[in-house]
């Protein structure tokens, strides 16, 4: 069944080479700006991780890794879903100081996601972690930090707006960020799904941060599924923004502090998965060898959509799409990559 849908009247801003310019630009401009705002350095990160460390993201425990074995090593490896426990294993090797981080370019791919408008099995981020002082465990740092992330955000859209006034008649991004629980939403609208809870929310309070994800609501169900090892599910969110052109609540980062070995002993407990428990990046962090972080994923793609208002995350990068996609595309006009 076709899940894309192009607006009526769609017409991309920029032409396809000035996209592939405009592209480049604003991944450059981003990188600047996070780096410098976040005290980020940026580090080589891997495609692939092997399979018995537990490094790989479960997301929501029923994705299918890509596996493949290697035989000189004698190991067999997975294609990372994502670096959210990578990252922090990274800072503690490279022995990385409270106030200090990272980020890297992050490749994956994801073979069961569905295809739509702004889903891809491939999947490129800004992956970012960060060094914790106990004392920064709060809502508080949390917070301060995603106002960070949106200035630089706006920052880029400034800049990319002066390079290219085709860029003009977007909505800009507004700096100035609602933040709200998945519980608050659940009490407000029970009865809406938690996407339609999110488009609700979201179009009146055109950048949000939606915090407390992977815990179950009152209703029983978690607003989101999200891995029990990595983010603090009292302490994390997503960063959501109205997209004009789709007219949806358009999430751009995920992102959190991270768990402690209290709270990651009790979500694992909660998620039925205390079987990871002998894994050696957990054995590690439940032992307190790891440092306590805050760390993210912000989706280059994403990002790639929203500045330059585009419809089909196809047309901001390559994948393979099924051929309804291919077809509806090609009827609108809109060329994918």
């Amino acid at each position: 069944m076709l899940k894309t849908v192009i607006p009526a009247g769609y017409s991309p801003c920029l032409n396809l080479y000035d996209t592939q310019k405009a592209i480049g630009l604003l991944k450059r401009l981003f990188e600047d700006n996070l780096g410098g705002a976040l005290h980020l350095r940026r580090v080589s990160a891997p495609l692939f991780v092997e399979a018995s460390t537990g490094l790989n993201d479960d997301l929501n425990g029923v994705e299918r890794a890509v596996s493949f074995d290697i035989p000189d090593a004698g190991r067999d490896a997975q294609v990372v879903h994502s670096l959210a426990k990578w990252k922090r294993m990274a800072l503690h090797r490279y022995q990385f100081s409270v106030g200090e981080g990272l980020y890297t370019d992050m490749n994956a791919i994801r073979r069961d996601e569905d295809l739509d408008n702004i889903h891809s099995v491939y999947v490129d981020q800004w992956d970012w972690e960060k060094v914790l002082a106990p004392r920064d465990r709060n809502l508080d740092y949390l917070k301060a930090t995603v106002t960070t992330i949106v200035a630089a955000l706006a920052d880029t859209q400034s800049t990319l707006r002066a390079v290219y006034p085709q860029l003009t008649p977007l909505p800009a991004i507004q700096r100035e960020v609602s933040f709200v629980t998945a519980q608050e939403l659940e009490d407000l609208w029970p009865e809406l799904s938690p996407k339609q809870r999110e488009n609700a929310w979201v179009k009146d309070h055109p950048t949000t941060f939606l915090m407390g994800i992977g815990a179950p609501l009152k209703s029983g169900k978690p607003h989101d599924g999200r891995a029990p090892d990595y983010d603090d599910w009292d302490l994390n969110g997503d960063l959501l923004v109205w997209n004009s052109v789709l007219g949806c609540a358009f999430e751009i980062s995920s992102m959190g502090i991270r768990v402690s070995p209290e709270s990651l002993d009790r979500q694992l407990t909660m998620a039925g998965c205390d079987d990871r428990r002998e894994l050696p990046f957990h054995k590690m962090l439940l032992e307190g060898k790891l440092p306590l972080t805050i760390g993210g994923g912000i989706g280059q793609s994403r990002v790639s959509m929203y500045l330059l208002g585009k419809a089909h995350i196809g047309e901001v990068q390559a994948s393979v799409w099924d051929k309804q996609t291919q077809e509806a595309c090609r009827d609108a006009g809109v060329i994918l990559l």
